[in-house]
């Protein structure tokens, strides 16, 4: 037996809202392809908003466009993560229509 690599090219968009040449807000859509389905799922990335501009419905609107452009290049699914006790974004994740559909796990490396 042998494990044998093939490297798979991805494509990502990412949104930046500035405000007088500073950014307040961002996000990355990565989408990811694998052997199990035709189409691609979106995966919601680097979520931010700056403290001085959040409750102004700045994620609403970053958010919304990366659902619909994850729509839009047929996304069969959208995955958004977050870590436990970011109920605000937890909160703006279901009122845009994500679902709370389990956990996930990481390992970092440290540099």
């Amino acid at each position: 037996m042998d494990i044998q690599s093939q490297e798979i090219q991805t494509k990502a968009i990412k949104y930046t809202m500035k405000e007088n040449g500073e950014v307040i807000g961002r996000v990355s859509l990565f989408f990811i392809t694998n052997d199990l389905h035709g189409e691609p799922y979106g995966l919601v990335e680097d979520v931010f908003v700056n403290d001085a501009y959040r409750g102004k419905g700045i994620g609403t609107m970053l958010l919304q466009h990366v659902i619909d452009e994850a729509k839009k290049q047929g996304c069969r699914k959208l995955l958004a993560q977050s870590r436990y006790g970011k109920n605000g974004v937890h909160l703006l994740y279901e009122r845009l229509g994500f679902t709370d559909h389990g956990k996930n796990f990481r390992m970092d490396f440290v540099r």
